[in-house]
């Protein structure tokens, strides 16, 4: 049994859950409350905190876990990553009140007091500039530590930086980026199983944003189709049955360029043109 730790709560739930079950792994749990649910097969989910995934991980609780880079790079913990799952995405920043007059990372002082929820990240941050601060943990809206007097500047989370500006903070320097990420611990990446999940979710978040699009194209428009259908590696031809003037052809094509393709292959006498959704899109 392959144990798959995934966050009990918070903003990469919903996602996880709607990737796993794309990817015909749904979640079957007794209840919501179930802290335990097959996900069909060798594979069973088990429900934590999604700051405690790396240290289940690394530690053996769980084979392969979901959780954000920014919780591995606070933990520590060794782990491998096999798929960046691009959901979840953000950016831990350092930030100034605008009243402070501070607009960069390297006009602060030594002794400059930072709250941050990522003690550890923000340590190594200023320690690698050479900049000694005393860090402040926080356990959650350090965005109002400078205000309180706590601290004079933080180190944040943020997705648009509208809570930051909200708040009366400067983003001054992003420390990392961060997402939603599969890991497993050293030794288990190769494992048929784990490998398995990793590519059944890989090819779910490969044909999000893509469409297959078929076409009967005249052969003395083959040059001008494929300039406008470059597909993963180029359209796919194949002859027409009783036909000596058309090849059917087959594209991948990116879902937000389909009205325009369309609108492109009608102009160059395309026939037969269907699109449809893919579910899953393997390299």
């Amino acid at each position: 049994m392959v144990r798959v730790a995934l966050p009990n709560k918070g903003r990469l739930t919903e996602d996880v859950k709607v990737l796993l079950e794309d990817a015909g792994l749904p979640i079957r749990g007794k209840s919501e409350r179930s802290l335990t649910a097959s996900l069909g097969g060798e594979y069973e989910a088990i429900f934590v905190r999604a700051q405690d995934i790396p240290e289940f991980v690394a530690d053996g609780a769980a084979d392969v876990g979901v959780t954000g880079f920014d919780l591995v790079r606070e933990q520590g913990a060794e782990l491998v990553e096999l798929l960046d799952l691009e959901f979840g995405r953000c950016r831990l920043v350092v930030a100034a009140t605008e009243e402070s007059g501070v607009r960069s990372v390297s006009q602060l002082k030594a002794g400059t007091r930072v709250a941050s929820c990522f003690p550890s990240v923000t340590q190594q941050f200023f320690a690698a500039r050479g900049l000694p601060v005393k860090v402040v943990p926080v356990s959650g809206a350090a965005e109002i530590a400078p205000h309180l007097g706590i601290a004079d500047v933080v180190v944040d989370l943020t997705s648009t930086g509208s809570t930051l500006k909200v708040n009366g903070l400067r983003e001054l320097e992003t420390v990392l980026e961060s997402s939603a990420r599969l890991w497993t611990r050293p030794g288990l990446a190769d494992r048929p199983e784990v490998q398995e999940l990793s590519i059944a979710l890989g090819s779910v978040l490969r044909a999000r944003g893509r469409r297959y699009l078929m076409a009967n194209v005249p052969k003395a428009k083959l040059v001008e189709v494929r300039e406008c259908l470059p597909g993963l590696n180029g359209p796919t031809l194949s002859e027409v049955l009783d036909s000596g003037t058309f090849v059917a052809m087959h594209a991948v094509v990116p879902q937000s360029s389909v009205f325009r393709t369309i609108t492109r292959l009608k102009a160059l006498g395309c026939e037969g043109i269907l699109v449809t959704r893919i579910e899953r899109l393997m390299p």
